[in-house]
């Protein structure tokens, strides 16, 4: 009788069963540590809202718990540099790979903010106002895509220009980071525009022809009043005696810092060219499967960093599969790995991806589904496949680069299409386990995330699991 049940058992159901046992209910890790909040009362985090990752806490946590000793700590999604600047806190020699460069220079702040010199910083944000009100001739260097033209008041675009400009020719490196990261860090506050989801809401104000109800977001801030305010608080954050400065964050006399080294560029591309057995350590939190596109989501920021329609389009498209307009990458991943002579490694993790039972099982059903029209998007199915394909050379590569006895943690959620989950943290532990990896615990948040409003409609409220993955290397 037992043999027949098993018989009607999903892949993905004998996978749960085969890795049931690692999964612990971790009480000791809410949302807020899991995601952005724990980090808002950091400076860093109050000056730029940058909603994707997890929080120091969560990395302080597993480096003091698992690795005392310290060591060196990678995180090849490194966003914002969560993992790489907590790391430093504790002595860790940190690394990181990030590829959308609001990510990079959000991190080039953070290491300009240990170099600058504050009197300096506060005397020319005085008296650089007056100069850049009389400025007669400047360079444009704002030049819109599609989807952030006219995101703009003709005077902040104006004032915008002038202000980049006069950044431009200040010699003092520090002070001109943090002083192109203020207005940075206001593009929303002065725009017509709001962050919602994957997309820019656009106010009733704007040039643009707008459809649907009519948005208002507010009081729109002129430039100079939003930067201002931006600078002060720069400014009272750096001060020493604050007991939330950067200071607190930055400067513990005890432990010596290390340098972070921060790679700009795609990990499919620069994991293969680390060292084998480098790192202690990596924490990660990679883009969810979720269809989440970030080059959406900060184009005004890409913009201003001087990125181009051609530009931020190749970005969308090195990004790991996590859209519907990514296109596969298996020609140039294959093309990639021979360059580098490592033909057998790309062999290895295409078997891996295809003898994976309840990956394939997805794959079927949700071509199924597309082709009965159950899914939003007929891309859908082409994404998952893809971003899991992708994430396995990733999780070989960082097996590879991972010392013996060394610890991986990764957060990421499980996501839901067309009614059908995807145990992504089952089906990623399981490549993890091909490449080297024991999957000693996936701690499993006590709340859930739920799917959306138009598959609660269709499928009936469920919850699935958001978790975070510990991996060791053997």
């Amino acid at each position: 009788m037992f043999k027949e049940v098993e018989l009607f058992k999903s892949e993905r159901e004998k996978l749960f069963d085969r890795l049931a046992d690692r999964l612990e209910t971790a009480y000791n890790l809410n949302r807020k540590v899991v995601s952005f909040q724990a980090n808002k009362e950091e400076p860093i985090y109050r000056w730029f809202k940058y909603k994707e990752g997890f929080s120091s806490a969560l990395v302080k946590y597993f480096l003091s718990e698992y690795a005392p000793d310290g060591g060196k700590v990678l995180d090849p999604f490194a966003g914002v540099g969560t993992t790489l600047f907590a790391g430093q806190e504790l002595g860790w020699e940190s690394h990181g790979i990030e590829l959308l460069p609001v990510g990079t220079f959000v991190m080039q702040t953070r290491q300009a903010i240990s170099e600058i010199q504050v009197d300096e910083f506060r005397a020319i944000s005085k008296k650089m106002w007056n100069e850049i009100s009389t400025m007669r001739k400047w360079n444009n260097y704002i030049h819109h895509i599609s989807i952030t033209k006219d995101a703009f008041p003709d005077d902040t675009e104006e004032y915008l220009n002038k202000y980049l400009a006069y950044c431009s020719q200040i010699n003092d490196k520090p002070v001109q980071t943090i002083l192109k990261f203020a207005a940075f860090a206001v593009l929303e506050e002065i725009s017509y525009t709001r962050k919602d989801g994957q997309y820019l809401r656009w106010d009733y104000r704007c040039k643009r022809e707008l459809s649907g109800k009519p948005f208002d977001k507010g009081k729109i801030l002129s430039f100079e009043d939003a930067v201002k305010v931006k600078i002060n608080q720069i400014l009272q954050d750096l001060q020493p005696n604050q007991s939330s400065s950067l200071f607190d964050q930055f400067e513990n006399i005890s432990i010596e810092k290390k340098p972070v080294n921060i790679i700009e560029g795609t990990c499919l591309e620069e994991l293969p060219k680390l060292e084998s057995d480098f790192f202690d350590f990596i924490i990660t939190s990679p883009p969810y499967c979720n269809r989440y596109d970030y080059t959406r989501t900060y184009a005004l920021e890409l913009v201003y960093l001087g990125y181009d329609h051609e530009q931020v389009k190749n970005l969308r498209q090195s990004m790991l599969s996590c859209t519907v307009e990514n296109k596969d990458k298996i020609e140039y991943l294959e093309n990639l790995y021979s360059s580098i002579n490592q033909k057998e490694a790309f062999e290895k993790v295409i078997k891996s991806y295809q003898n994976s039972d309840a990956m394939m099982e997805v794959n079927t059903i949700l071509d199924e589904l597309n082709k009965r029209g159950k899914l939003n998007n007929n891309n859908i199915a082409r994404m998952v496949k893809n971003y899991f394909l992708e994430l396995c050379f990733v999780i070989y590569e960082m097996a590879r680069v991972t010392k013996s006895g060394g610890y991986c943690v990764m957060v990421n959620d499980n996501v839901r299409y067309g009614g059908e989950e995807i145990p992504v943290d089952l089906i990623l532990s399981d490549f993890a386990e091909n490449f080297g990896f024991n999957i000693n615990k996936i701690f499993v948040l006590p709340k859930g995330k739920g799917n959306s409003s138009q598959q609660m409609g269709n499928y009936g409220r469920t919850e699935v699991r958001k978790c975070v993955y510990l991996w060791q290397k053997k």
